[in-house]
């Protein structure tokens, strides 16, 4: 049957990183996996073999496919497919994406348009010798510790690619205690900006607007709570998870479903049964590989 191993954390990186899973699995048979769109950036060290991407199920199987040892991932409205091989290892971090410029050294809305990029081509060469050492290391416990103490080094570099704006972090901020459910009209009411201004701003730091932001943060707490029913051995009630994470009715939930995941729910539940099962998918912030 193989072996699935996650080991899940949260860095003591003052909510830069917004979760850390490493994931070790051997045995199994290859699959193609769909990595959601989700409101956070997305950066993986390899500890096995590249790992292999595309837009497409036939991009990421094909010649075409992005292979590399890390990968970071922007913001995005459409799934990264991802191979899933007979075994693999690896860490995967969720990164707020208004950590991006003191972690990666830039706004996250440079990495907008690009579904994954080579982590060496942002993060340099350092970040290869770091995927080396972790690759060294037998412990989680240790590999999460050098990773924790890198990320935070790069975050105290006074070379980082200056601020956000105090304006743009506290919509986010609203955004996300609204738990993407609040209207344009408050949230500009509420940092004292125009609609169109808060917007412009916003899709210049994070490569999103405010609408599309809160519409991946809504959909990312309705997907969460369809795991955590499927976790626990019973089937979704999809129309109660749409009315308790703001959408309209069931068909506005799986409208977003649809596009996020490329498949009605049905089917996307159907197709990851394995990873929720195995403890994969948890409370949704990263692509789950």
């Amino acid at each position: 049957m193989g072996s699935r191993e996650f080991v899940r954390t949260v860095p003591r990186l003052d909510g830069m990183v917004v979760s850390a899973v490493g994931y070790r699995t051997a045995g199994q048979r290859p699959a193609l996996h769909r990595g959601l769109p989700s409101p956070y950036l997305t950066l993986i060290f390899s500890l096995d073999g590249p790992i292999a991407t595309g837009g497409t199920p036939g991009q990421a199987t094909g010649p075409d496919a992005a292979r590399t040892d890390i990968v970071l991932g922007g913001l995005h409205q459409s799934p990264a497919y991802v191979v899933q091989p007979e075994h693999e290892a690896g860490i995967q971090l969720a990164v707020h994406p208004l950590a991006a410029r003191p972690l990666l050294g830039l706004p996250a809305a440079a990495l907008a348009g690009q579904l994954v990029v080579g982590g060496t081509d942002v993060l340099g060469d350092r970040a290869a010798d770091l995927r080396e050492r972790l690759c060294e290391l037998d412990r989680w416990e240790d590999r999460f510790a050098l990773l924790s103490g890198y990320l935070r080094r790069r975050a105290a570099d006074d070379r980082a690619a200056g601020s956000v704006r105090p304006e743009v972090a506290e919509a986010w901020a609203w955004l996300a205690r609204h738990r993407g459910a609040g209207t344009l009209g408050g949230l500009s009411r509420h940092v004292a900006l125009s609609e169109r201004r808060l917007t412009a701003l916003f899709r210049a730091e994070t490569g999103l607007s405010p609408k599309q932001a809160a519409r991946l943060m809504r959909f990312q707490h309705a997907k969460a709570a369809v795991v955590r029913a499927v976790a626990a051995g019973g089937p979704p009630d999809l129309a109660r998870v749409a009315a308790d994470t703001g959408y309209y009715d069931h068909s506005h939930l799986v409208r977003d479903f649809q596009q996020y995941t490329e498949a009605s729910p049905t089917r996307w539940l159907a197709e990851e049964c394995r990873n929720i099962q195995a403890g994969s998918h948890g409370g949704g912030e990263e692509w789950e590989t």
